[in-house]
């Protein structure tokens, strides 16, 4: 199961974004008890988000997040999608948690989240889908940009 994951994963910030979630659905079909479906249903909302599918981002990053609630990435990548659906006060209670689980401090600026090897590691494509998805609705989720 964890070879799919992260073939997945890779499909991802390849730009095979349509290929990463049906890998991640498969993964989860095939393992439905899987205690890292969490992470699994985090790599399918991420990639909706990305498409500017925000509600189906939204249904999956919640079921990430309720199997797996300490990571703080689902959190940061919900407050993107509250904040771009317009559910500004969700969106910051999803960011004040992705801070809290996150005591590196990654999620205080959008500099800091682009200097993440995996977002710089990303295809240019994928980064440019960043960047007008999960960093605009972090924006408005009241990032900073430094």
């Amino acid at each position: 199961m964890q070879a799919l994951a992260n073939l997945g994963q890779c499909k991802l910030v390849t730009g095979s974004i349509d290929e990463a979630i049906a890998l991640q659905e498969q993964v989860i079909r095939l393992s439905p008890r899987d205690p890292f479906n969490g992470n699994r249903y985090f790599t399918i909302g991420s990639a909706h988000l990305l498409q500017s599918r925000t509600d189906e981002a939204i249904v999956c990053l919640e079921k990430g997040r309720n199997l797996s609630p300490r990571v703080a990435v689902t959190d940061a990548h919900l407050a993107a999608a509250y904040a771009l659906k317009g559910e500004t006060e969700r969106a910051a209670t999803a960011l004040a948690e992705a801070r809290r689980l996150s005591p590196e401090d990654s999620y205080s600026s959008i500099a800091r989240l682009k200097a993440n090897p995996w977002f710089s590691n990303s295809a240019p494509k994928v980064r440019d889908l960043f960047e007008t998805t999960y960093f605009a609705g972090l924006r408005k989720a009241g990032m900073p940009e430094e």
